[in-house]
Formats: structure tokens, C-alpha cells, sequence
């Protein structure tokens, strides 16, 4: 199990041993220190719990903190579970070292958010005629259904778009820098500059 909590800083280019270029992302991964460990003994399953990110303590209530100072590690911004086993324990702490150039990586991000948008934007819609009085230019038109005087689920109509998450698959990681705690990985990833992003070893 890989596994390593960043954030995104943004998208730039590299060039590779025979001078193509290669658009890269920036993922600024890591530290991550494991708060709680979870086993199929006590929790019927296994995981690991990381935290990432320093925040001030006046920032978290009562309970938050006696989770963190009952694992013995100092406060973190975001705790997130990583399923499957791993041999650490808790109070330890990782970098983006785990990861290699070349190897491929799945990429988890929450996608920007658009807000309410019409079918054309979100479904791609084609449209109708802008002229000869169509009337029609960019509306869903019919519903579909009319004998069951209801609307069926997944229909698509206008409504609110993005802000999911998203995973992107199969990256390729183009270079670690452990010193700075940078990855950097081949293609987009989803989310806004600055959002956070999980990185797993690709399945």
C-alpha cells in the first residue's frame, strides 16, 4: 500500500532525455505522519490514519485534540483513513520517497466547481437552430417519460456541475524531489491550484 496526502500547486513542463515535452503537474506530497492504526482484530478491517499539513491548536476543539495527543503526534490540518495493511506504526512519518520516477500512480482530487449549468455545458448538448424561430436554441427539450407523469432518475437535465471527486488514473511520476517534498507527475490532475489531493500506487 501507497498512499500520500498533497496538495496541488499547479502545471508546468520538462523536457526528457531526447528533448520532447513533457507538460507535468506539481504535487507538493508529504510529510505524512500516521495518527491511528486501525486492524481486523479491533476495526473488522485495515487501514492507517494520516495527517497532513500543520495547523494551530486554538484552530481544533477538545476531542480533535485528544486524538491527536493520544497518538502522541503534534496536530494536523487534514486526517485521512488509507485502506489495506502497511507496517507503520503510529508516530511515523513519510515522504513523496516512497514513490519512484517512471512508476504510475492513480491521483485523487475534488474537481472545480462550476455551479448550476444548463445541458449544453454539462451534457454536451448539441443544441437547436438560432434562427427560423426554433424557439427551442438551448433547452433540454422533452423529458422523456410522458405516460409515467414523472421525471426517472439520471435524466439529464440542468443542475449543478463539478465540485466531485474525481481520480485520475494511471500518471506517470516524471520526478521525486524528496528534498522539497515535490512530485511531479505526467498530464493534468483534477481540482483548483491549492486543492488537496490523495496519490495512491496505481492498481
Amino acid at each position: 500500500m501507497k498512499a500520500i496526502l498533497g496538495t496541488k500547486v499547479g502545471m508546468t513542463q520538462l523536457f526528457d532525455s531526447e528533448g520532447r515535452v513533457v507538460p507535468v503537474t506539481v504535487i507538493e506530497a508529504g510529510p505524512c505522519t500516521v495518527v491511528q492504526k486501525k486492524t481486523r482484530d479491533t476495526d473488522s478491517y485495515d487501514a492507517i490514519q494520516v495527517g497532513y499539513g500543520q495547523v494551530k491548536e486554538r484552530r481544533l476543539n477538545k476531542p480533535e485534540l485528544g486524538h491527536f495527543k493520544k497518538a502522541g503526534v503534534e496536530p494536523k490540518r487534514v486526517l485521512r483513513e488509507i485502506r489495506g495493511e502497511s507496517e507503520l506504526a503510529v508516530g511515523d512519518t513519510y515522504t513523496v520517497s516512497i514513490f519512484s520516477e517512471g512508476e504510475k500512480v492513480d491521483v485523487t482530487g475534488t474537481s472545480k466547481g462550476k455551479g448550476f449549468q444548463g445541458v449544453v455545458r454539462r451534457f454536451h448538448f448539441h443544441g437547436a437552430d438560432m434562427t427560423h424561430g426554433s424557439m427551442i436554441h438551448r433547452k433540454p427539450q422533452s423529458s422523456g417519460a410522458t405516460d409515467a407523469a414523472r421525471v426517472f432518475k439520471n435524466t439529464r437535465k440542468p443542475g449543478h456541475m463539478g465540485h466531485e471527486r474525481v481520480t485520475a488514473k494511471r500518471l506517470q511520476v516524471v520526478k521525486v524531489d524528496a528534498e522539497k517534498n515535490l512530485l511531479l507527475v505526467k498530464g493534468p490532475i483534477p481540482g483548483p491550484n491549492g486543492g488537496l489531493v490523495t496519490v495512491r500506487g496505481a492498481k
